[in-house]
């Protein structure tokens, strides 16, 4: 088990590796300087670069990047003078994370309930329509479901209010316009693996020595049903990270993604680049828990490491 630790961890800092590698390759392809504007002559941008070592060869500059990454630092935003990335990505993650974990329990509360419900659930009517209504899920883009659902329930219903995350209120429309996808992936894992595990043997024996239902549904169909729910969780992070960019913009949330659209246009390239790496090593992090995970919940992945 230990050995497993060790070598995912080692894979995840090789990963984040070339992530760094990649990101900082981008962000040096961008055309122009991240300093230049209309109001800089050349040799105020001159001595501007020099100040920022930009003036040094690029491969210079990832070595020292790189060198201040090991220490903490991510660097100095090139917009807003004399903040630290790392305070940024501080200030704004706390958002993004609030309105993530609002989110991720409600993609598990709904996803596992439902996909359970229909698993037990013996009309075909019901499951074909269940079936279909899970495919809308995962074919409609976020920016879509959350367009609409500002249109109707917050412009023309008034029901939820639609602009930042100041009251509970605020997260209803958010939450689901985010949480869709991931919810229909959720309940089309969960139904398709309990059904699968209802069918093995073992349950079968279960249910022949007069194990009580309560007792067959927590510990042994759901412990190995939830197995898959549990791999996708890392990916699933991942999306509701990712998802999260486009979900701030449209209800006008302070948060990482927001931050992070606004420094794409601004080519302010070291929050671009701290924020890409900030979330990158977060989606390693929960990859790493998922299998660890996974590991401690089925005895026969322990004996495979």
């Amino acid at each position: 088990m230990l050995k497993y630790i060790v070598k995912r961890i080692m894979v995840g800092i090789l990963t984040l590796f070339v992530l760094v590698v990649i990101t900082f390759t981008m962000t040096k392809l961008m055309p122009g300087s991240p300093l230049q504007s209309k109001n800089i002559t050349g040799e105020v941008l001159e001595r501007m670069e020099a100040q920022y070592g930009l003036d040094k060869p690029p491969v210079e500059q990832f070595f020292i990047y790189c060198k201040n990454l090991l220490h903490g630092d991510m660097g100095t935003s090139y917009k807003k003078v004399g903040t630290k990335v790392s305070d940024i990505i501080s200030q704004t993650m706390v958002t993004t994370l609030r309105l993530g974990l609002v989110t991720f329990l409600l993609v598990l509360v709904v996803g596992i309930t439902s996909g359970i419900l229909m698993a037990r659930s013996k009309s075909n009517t019901i499951k074909g329509i269940w079936l279909s209504g899970l495919t809308l899920g995962v074919s409609v883009p976020n920016f879509i479901v959350a367009l609409l659902l500002l249109i109707i329930f917050g412009v023309q219903l008034r029901l939820f209010p639609v602009l930042g995350l100041s009251t509970p209120l605020h997260y209803v429309l958010p939450a689901i316009a985010q949480g869709l996808y991931p919810i229909s992936a959720v309940a089309r894992l969960t139904q398709s693996s309990y059904e699968e595990v209802v069918k093995q043997d073992y349950i079968t024996m279960a249910k022949a020595k007069g194990i009580s239902s309560k007792t067959l549904l927590f510990r042994h169909i759901l412990k190995n049903a939830m197995l898959p729910v549990i791999t996708y969780m890392g990916p699933m992070v991942a999306f509701l990270l990712t998802g999260s960019v486009v979900i701030e913009q449209i209800y006008t949330i302070p948060g990482i993604g927001k931050e992070f659209v606004n420094a794409i246009t601004n080519h302010d390239f070291t929050l671009v680049m701290g924020i890409t790496i900030f979330i990158g090593a977060i989606i390693i992090v929960c990859n790493l828990v998922a299998d660890l995970i996974c590991a401690i919940v089925d005895p026969r992945i322990r004996k495979s490491l």
